[in-house]
């Protein structure tokens, strides 16, 4: 094995200490009301916001930071930030892409190949906008020298697999359903990464009502498992 594919397997694993498996984002709510039930309609569920949700923004984010990343482009880094924690439509999101992007510093903090300038950035961004998640994590996925197809892959397989496992627990799904959506979903993620590839940022939308309104109503949802 490579050194390469164990880092962007790294970068892909649920075990990254970031927090991913304490979110739903809206799913808990929609099993709640009744929405997602079984495995077919979790099936929906997760299709619909990889397609028209991360897999149509942050996909693309991830692709355009890494670009600028490479590029030294502090401008860049900057703006794609800003508009992306502006796309956060809900408390719950907004505060999930910060915890998760302060936890990501963390990790940069410990990688001591990291450029002193690289640190110094996300250090900033964190203090004047409060860091999102896809900036602190392309940029470590850039300074490993990770193909941007690759690392926009494991960007959604890191998301579906964490999904899959909400599901698990909160539906509930046994294993070996959780095992065929991760089949099933997880072979749309080579087309998902290359169609945002090719997006600029301006073309790109994450209208998704349903997801928003799962997550608006999570926030104040009596029983939770998880904090979005």
């Amino acid at each position: 094995m490579s050194a390469t594919l164990a880092q962007v397997l790294q970068l892909a694993s649920t075990t990254l200490p970031v927090g991913a498996f304490s979110y739903s984002q809206g799913l808990e709510w929609a099993i709640e009301a009744g929405l997602v039930h079984d495995e077919a309609s979790a099936a929906d569920w997760l299709a619909v916001t990889l397609e028209a949700g991360i897999g149509a923004w942050d996909a693309t984010w991830v692709t355009h930071l890494m670009q600028a990343w490479a590029a030294n482009d502090a401008d860049a880094i900057r703006q794609l930030s800003e508009r992306f924690l502006a796309s956060r439509e809900t408390r719950e999101l907004y505060a999930e892409t910060q915890q998760m992007g302060r936890s990501m510093l963390a990790l940069v903090r410990d990688d001591a190949g990291v450029s002193v300038s690289t640190q110094a950035l996300l250090e900033q961004l964190d203090r004047d906008l409060r860091l999102c998640y896809p900036t602190a994590w392309s940029a470590l996925a850039q300074h490993r020298g990770i193909a941007v197809h690759d690392a926009v892959v494991a960007y959604l397989w890191a998301w579906l697999e964490s999904a899959v496992l909400a599901a698990m627990k909160a539906v509930p799904l046994g294993q070996q359903a959780g095992q065929r959506l991760l089949l099933d979903l997880g072979g749309r993620l080579h087309a998902t990464a290359t169609r945002a590839m090719a997006r600029a940022p301006d073309d790109c939308s994450n209208l998704l009502p349903g997801f928003t309104l799962a997550s608006m109503n999570h926030e104040t949802q009596y029983t939770r498992l998880f904090r979005s």
